[in-house]
């Protein structure tokens, strides 16, 4: 396994709280606002093509569907996580389920090649500009650059031109980071766990996605 060097960066010594209803999610800031959770107000996004595949596959389906594919999409996370983090152990690989086994070591070959020191898992974020909040999946280096990596899973592999999503909320982690930090960091990075493929990786520019995401949030 692996070992990754960590460097905690002090302006991001801070949780928040979040309040979540079946609506969306929302995060109290330290000043006292409320800011909607940025996963929240992307969820609408592509809502039309989930309503026609839910009506296609009927709501007992779509439902099952979806909760198993929250579910894995959980457990990965949090193995991405132990993982960086150093923890995965022999033990914990052993007591793996075999399908989450074989996402994890289709990630860890990535994760190896690419990730240099990390900053911060699972670190919540916010903006007073945008008025928005979250909580990251990883901010390290990728490829010896500052980067934003957001962590998915999938059935079937993606086509990029129906994720202008995952790229929006990577973009806006990027400017919540900024905000906080005052450290400018341009690269987007979405990993993908694919059932049964190779992991699709993502690589863009925050730059390419501010128009959209500001496009988004005011509607």
């Amino acid at each position: 396994m692996r070992v990754f060097e960590h460097e905690k960066i002090p302006e991001l010594e801070f949780d928040l709280v979040a309040e979540t209803t079946e609506k969306q999610r929302v995060y109290n800031t330290p000043s006292g606002k409320k800011y909607k959770s940025i996963t929240s107000i992307l969820s609408k996004y592509n809502k039309e093509a989930i309503m026609l595949w839910r009506q296609r596959v009927g709501e007992e389906e779509a439902n099952r569907i979806s909760t198993k594919a929250s579910r894995r999409g959980t457990k990965v996370h949090d193995i991405c996580e132990k993982y960086l983090l150093n923890e995965m152990t022999d033990m914990k690989l052993q007591m793996m389920m075999p399908d989450l086994k074989e996402t994890f070591f289709s990630l860890k070959n990535v994760l190896d090649e690419n990730i240099g020191k990390v900053y911060c898992l699972e670190q919540a974020l916010y903006s007073d500009e945008l008025e928005v909040a979250g909580r990251v999946d990883c901010i390290a280096d990728w490829d010896n650059e500052l980067a934003i990596i957001d962590f998915k899973t999938s059935r079937r592999l993606k086509d990029e031109s129906k994720i202008l999503n995952y790229f929006m909320q990577a973009t806006a982690y990027a400017l919540m980071f900024e905000e906080r930090t005052g450290k400018t960091v341009n690269r987007i990075v979405v990993a993908i766990a694919v059932d049964q493929e190779d992991p699709q990786i993502f690589i863009k520019e925050k730059k390419d996605y501010i128009q959209d995401l500001m496009t988004y949030v005011k509607q």
